[in-house]
């Protein structure tokens, strides 16, 4: 503390700084100015960028990222240059940098991988937000796709967060991808009830929903003689956003004209057979 206050060291220590000054002031004026101008520039550069992106309706989420990733890559060049103008050896700095990168990479791998998967799954546009999807065995609506993980919202308001590897490394299915979607039911009737009457009810139907789209045509057809029942299939198509309600009320619609109309729903049932032995003795 004394060495600090003496007035010998200070003066040293002055004059030591003005030297230094002196010979690299000018380096160092020259360093300010190329790391403000440069700076500036690679703002300017981002902010043409995020113009032009957004322009050719790339996704908003996937802009931002391409946007930070090009000013800190601009950013850190301009700061290596900056600090080379003002004569400092670099290259032991960036290989330190280097291999500072290298085991944070290594020690994020799997981090890394679910922001290679985000970049891709919203580059490929396998789907957006508001979208209805099963990824990683999840099926719920779309509320956010981030760098690394992608916000669903199951049917019964839970919250699930799906780590986006997990989602390119599995089969997407896309629910709501198309406007219109078909309706796959299955209507068994019993094996004494007439075919002809049973299909004319479920075409009725069918054709009495206005909903149901006329273009592609419903399909009621015989399907399979069951081992209880003699089975339809029912196929109408309808718009994605209607598909559960119409499906719903054709189910009740069905089963409340059949009670009507004496046509049996039959259930799955066994015949038993009891033997007697003395009798076959």
């Amino acid at each position: 503390m004394d060495n600090i206050l003496n007035p010998e060291f200070v003066r040293e220590l002055t004059e030591t700084a003005i030297t230094w000054l002196s010979i690299n002031g000018v380096n160092i004026v020259v360093a300010l100015i190329v790391f403000i101008l440069g700076r500036w520039i690679a703002k300017r550069l981002v902010a043409l960028m995020r113009k032009a992106l957004l322009r050719g309706n790339v996704d908003e989420t996937l802009t931002s990222f391409l946007c930070s990733i090009t000013y800190y890559a601009a950013l850190a060049a301009v700061i290596v240059a900056a600090l080379g103008q003002m004569g400092l050896n670099i290259t032991s700095f960036l290989a330190v940098l280097g291999a500072a990168g290298l085991a944070v990479g290594l020690a994020l791998k799997d981090s890394l991988s679910n922001f290679a998967a985000g970049v891709m799954i919203i580059l490929l546009r396998f789907f957006k937000k508001g979208d209805y999807v099963t990824v990683a065995g999840i099926s719920g609506t779309v509320e956010a796709i981030k760098i690394f993980n992608t916000y669903l919202t199951t049917p019964d308001n839970q919250s699930v967060i799906v780590p986006n590897a997990s989602i390119l490394s599995g089969t997407i299915v896309n629910v709501t991808a198309n406007d219109t979607r078909r309706i796959d039911l299955v209507i068994g009737i019993g094996y004494g009830d007439m075919i002809p009457k049973a299909k004319k009810i479920l075409e009725d139907i069918v054709a009495a929903d206005e909903r149901i789209l006329k273009t592609p045509a419903p399909t009621v057809a015989v399907s399979e003689l069951g081992d209880s029942s003699v089975n339809f299939v029912v196929r109408p198509w309808c718009k994605t956003s209607e598909y559960w309600a119409i499906r719903f009320d054709l189910l009740e619609k069905i089963k409340m004209t059949f009670d009507e109309q004496g046509v049996s729903i039959p259930f799955p049932q066994m015949d038993v057979h009891m033997f007697n032995e003395d009798q076959e003795h």
